[in-house]
Parts: structure tokens; sequence; C-alpha cells
């Protein structure tokens, strides 16, 4: 197939290179241009667009057979978001409708959930918004889903917090003490490898249902406390105590994403964090 793989940053990229292994033909969207000699250099088409743009669709190639969005905001504020995952996402939708793609696959995120008492979270729990930014996803998703309903062939990944080769930064908050032991330590963190990521997206490309919702998520949601210890005893450090009360409302809820593998057909590559954390480099 031709892929157009829009925001084609740091999981784009990995989407491309993984598409292009088996066989695909991807033309990288990024709106820097600064950018297009590290894609081309990858082996994908870069194509320099910005999607917020009117009529962005008509500029993107004609034999588009699939189109995945791993788009992100310039900024943390609700207009940002607003822009990079309703803005875009209405563009990709236009962009299927009219070239009659056989799929189109949205990396969404279970920051939708912000459930704050442990619970297990499925893919057809009820989300809950607690941010404005949180709100926009949940309206971005609500774009593909009612696309899919109404005959075209879209279909969302949400992603727990991805990590892997160039983005360890929950090791690096361990050692340098901004993630440590104290109040708050038996919330859940929820982790998915580059990997396991790549494959969730490209599973969903290649057999998800139209409107679907998967996730892709390890499959063993640790403690914070559990993370902060191991980590530091990896890096040889002792793990820091901070009496800063855990933010109110934080987040504290367990992903699960076994009925996505099963639909799916994956299986996990680091089906904890410390299978994938253990690659990641000691020395700062």
């Amino acid at each position: 197939m031709h892929v157009v793989v829009a925001g084609c940053g740091w999981l784009g990229l990995a989407i491309g290179r993984e598409l292009l292994n088996q066989g695909h033909r991807v033309t990288a969207v990024r709106r820097d241009p600064a950018r297009a000699a590290e894609l081309a250099a990858a082996g994908l088409e870069p194509l320099v667009l910005d999607l917020t743009e009117p009529n962005a669709h008509r500029q993107l190639p004609a034999d588009v057979q699939a189109l995945v969005g791993c788009q992100s905001a310039r900024s943390d504020s609700a207009e940002g978001y607003r822009a990079a995952y309703l803005g875009v996402n209405r563009t990709l939708l236009r962009a299927a409708e009219e070239l009659q793609v056989q799929a189109l696959v949205y990396t969404g995120s279970t920051g939708v959930f912000g459930y704050s008492d442990g619970r297990e979270v499925q893919e057809d729990a009820a989300v809950d918004p607690r941010s404005p930014t949180a709100e926009v996803l949940v309206e971005a998703e609500q774009l593909l889903v009612e696309a899919g309903q109404r005959g075209l062939p879209t279909r969302v990944v949400r992603l727990s917090g991805l990590y892997g080769p160039g983005r360890w930064g929950t090791q690096q908050r361990v050692r340098s003490g901004a993630l440590a032991l104290g109040p708050g330590d038996d919330a859940f963190m929820n982790f998915c490898h580059l990997d396991d990521a790549v494959a969730a997206v490209l599973g969903a490309l290649r057999s998800g249902r139209d409107g679907a919702i998967y996730h892709a998520s390890d499959a063993a949601p640790p403690r914070r406390s559990e993370v902060v210890q191991w980590m530091a005893a990896r890096l040889g450090i002792q793990a820091r105590v901070s009496a800063q009360p855990a933010a109110v409302g934080a987040a504290n809820r367990r992903i699960r994403a076994e009925w996505s593998r099963q639909q799916l057909g994956l299986t996990l590559v680091h089906p904890d964090f410390r299978s994938g954390f253990s690659l990641a480099p000691t020395v700062s």
C-alpha cells in the first residue's frame, strides 16, 4: 500500500520505517521543512505540509491507500490541542472520504481517562476527561468513531505512556528526583514501549474494525513506588523521597489492553516496564 503518515515525529518515523520493512510505500508529512532530510534519509517520501491549513487534504498524494495520524500539539493549551487533534483529523477524514482509502488510524491517548481510584479501564469504559485538553482528545476520538459509523474505515488506537530508544524520560526523572517516593506511591503508571505501539497501530491498519477503539498498553501496570525503586536500583542510586503532596485528582488507573491484543493478533515485545527499560542506557 501507499500509506501517508501524518505528524511523522518520533512515533511516526518508527511506524514509517516498519511500513517500509513490510514493503509499503510511505509518504511522511511534517509541517517543519527542516525535518525533511531526516525523513528522506530513512527512506520515506517527505511532504512538507501544515494539515491545519484550509484544503490541505488536496495536497496529499492522490494514490494514497491508507492514512495514519500521529500528530502532536504545538502547545499544551486547549487551542493547541484543538488545532492538532480536531483540525488535523478533520483534514484526514476529508482525505479518507475523497480518496476512498482502505483505512485511517488515529493514535489517541489513554489520557481520556482521568479516573483517580485505581480502577481497571477496558477499551469500552466510559471516558472521564478531567482537563480542557483531555476534553479535546475525547472530541477527537468521537470524530473518528462517528465517521466509522457512517462507513469510513476509521480506527482509534489509544496509547499509554510511550517510551523507548531516544525517549527514556521516566528513568531520567527518577535519576533527578523529579519522580520520587512519597505521597501517591500507590498510584498506578501505564506504559507502552515504542515497538509495541508500532505493532498496535499497524495491527489496526491491517485488521481493525471500522469505528473501533483499541488500547496499546503493556500487560502489567506498576505502582509508582515499584517504578521508582526498580529504576533507582538499576541506576545504582538511592531512590529520592519527597514530601510533596500528590496532585489533587491525579490520574490513577490501570489501562487494560488484552481485548485489543486478541482482536489484532498481537503479542507484546515488552510485557512490562522492566522489560523495556532494561534496554535504556544507565549513563546520562
